[in-house]
């Protein structure tokens, strides 16, 4: 006989969240080798398997990042960010100032990118709360399932005071480097 048992989820109790330095301890110890998981709010969060559709967007984007910035600021790809106390989440692509980051993950971005197909959800939610707290300019989420770009800025108290939606034929500039464009249809999958 097949019995299969549900494990139910653990409700109306505290649960035990992890600073972002317990959690860079577990990460040195090796701990999650094998996971791909971020820290948000606490909590270590699995985190999406990524398609040739979204590691293409990624790739073209950090690239022209990189070129157009050339010496200007870094640019990071899926890469840790300590974007506070609790939360080191891992953005597809992120802008920082120029500097070596030796002892410590970047704590400031001008920009944050996350290309999203499965985690639209979670990227308009919790990555847009947690970026609107921490010290990040702007923050754009590249919807595939959509075919736009969405993007966030003037933050205040965690809440995006302004949000634009770019479809194709659309250019969209950094608010830190106005000279820096993309071309929203080269950074989408084909239609």
């Amino acid at each position: 006989m097949d019995v299969t048992v549900r494990v139910p989820s653990v409700e109306n109790q505290s649960l035990r969240r992890l600073a972002r330095s317990e959690y860079d301890q577990l990460v040195m110890a090796g701990v999650f080798r094998d996971e791909r998981v971020e820290l948000v709010f606490g909590q270590v969060v699995a985190m999406s398997p990524t398609d040739p559709a979204h590691s293409e967007s990624t790739w073209i984007i950090a690239d022209e990042l990189r070129r157009q910035l050339s010496g200007r600021a870094r640019v990071n790809s899926q890469a840790p960010f300590a974007a506070s106390d609790d939360s080191e989440p891992e953005p597809d692509i992120y802008v920082t100032p120029s500097a070596r980051y030796w002892k410590e993950h970047p704590t400031r971005a001008f920009l944050i990118v996350e290309v999203a197909r499965t985690s639209l959800t979670y990227d308009r939610n919790e990555k847009a709360v947690l970026y609107g707290l921490s010290e990040v300019d702007e923050y754009w989420i590249v919807d595939q399932v959509h075919g736009l770009v969405e993007i966030r800025r003037d933050r205040q108290n965690g809440i995006w005071r302004s949000i634009t939606t770019h479809r194709r034929g659309d250019t969209i500039a950094m608010l830190a480097f106005p000279d820096v464009e993309l071309a929203v249809s080269e950074i989408l999958p084909p239609t």
